[in-house]
């Protein structure tokens, strides 16, 4: 189960988009190409689970990555044992966001990854601390992070943005969701509001929520110490982490749920201080 469990983590995680459209030296998709929905795209997992010989598989994904993914543990409930999910989108976009988007495609049709489309990508994964200014130059993660889109085939990304703007409201079928979910969020992320919201959504008895403080929407990268702790945690309710101290039998998300005092800045040590968490007392 482990061994299934690091090859989705490498899928989902390496790019929060699949593998086939937007992986380092993927084929320029057609324009005559018909665009995808998002159902075509959560299929398109069982597929791959199916070519590796993968059954029940732990899913990470990020922002549309894990709407995927999450639409994915919907659809086929019995091959997902859990959802990590950061910055997750699960409502339709809103007119504000639509038209974000539309202006990104359009863009990337007529001019491909050009400037523009970059900027537009970095300020909705990053927080404005780590974008930098006229004053603070940017940080080496964003830099990297614009130099990886430069590699990506505008046309591919185009495909993806299209079929992610089509894509439906899934809240109310989250109750329906049958294993736990650990969903991660910046506070300066554009989907913070989302995350709360995908949050309410969920049996509260199986899902926890770890807001990040001075972060925008990839918490993987710009604060990716901040998920240690509640990853251990989570993944010890499965068997598949063993800690070095021992704890309370209720703390590991083992009955279902996160103890808020493991969470807390304390507990987590100074590096950690930015954190919060928003979990529901009736949990405990």
């Amino acid at each position: 189960m482990f061994l299934a469990t690091a090859q989705l983590l490498h899928i989902s995680y390496k790019s929060s988009w699949p593998r086939e459209l937007l992986q380092f030296g993927a084929a320029a998709i057609s324009d005559d190409e018909p665009v995808l929905s998002v159902d075509d795209l959560a299929d398109q997992i069982a597929e791959v689970l199916n070519h590796f010989g993968l059954g029940a598989v732990m899913c990470m994904g990020v922002t549309a990555g894990a709407y995927i993914l999450t639409l994915f543990a919907m659809k086929y409930r019995h091959r997902v044992l859990g959802l990590i999910l950061v910055s997750p989108l699960c409502k339709a976009p809103s007119w504000t966001e639509w038209l974000y988007n539309k202006v990104m495609s359009n863009l990337l049709y007529y001019y491909g990854m050009c400037g523009v489309v970059k900027e537009l990508l970095l300020k909705r994964y990053f927080s404005k601390e780590v974008r930098g200014n006229a004053q603070v130059p940017e940080s080496d993660i964003v830099q990297a992070c614009r130099r990886l889109l430069d590699e990506r085939q505008s046309s591919n990304v185009w495909h993806f943005l299209e079929a992610i703007n089509g894509r439906p409201d899934i809240s109310e079928g989250l109750r329906k969701l049958q294993c736990r979910s650990l969903i991660f969020v910046g506070e300066s992320s554009p989907f913070h509001s989302e995350a709360v919201h995908m949050t309410s959504k969920i049996d509260r008895r199986y899902s926890a929520l770890v807001e990040v403080q001075a972060c925008g929407s990839m918490v993987t990268e710009e604060q990716p110490h901040a998920m240690l702790i509640p990853m251990e945690y989570f993944l010890m309710g499965y068997g598949l982490y063993r800690p070095t101290l021992s704890v309370s039998p209720r703390s590991p998300l083992s009955p279902c749920c996160i103890s808020p005092e493991l969470l807390s800045p304390e507990s987590m040590g100074l590096k950690l201080k930015p954190i919060k968490t928003r979990i529901s007392a009736g949990i405990i």
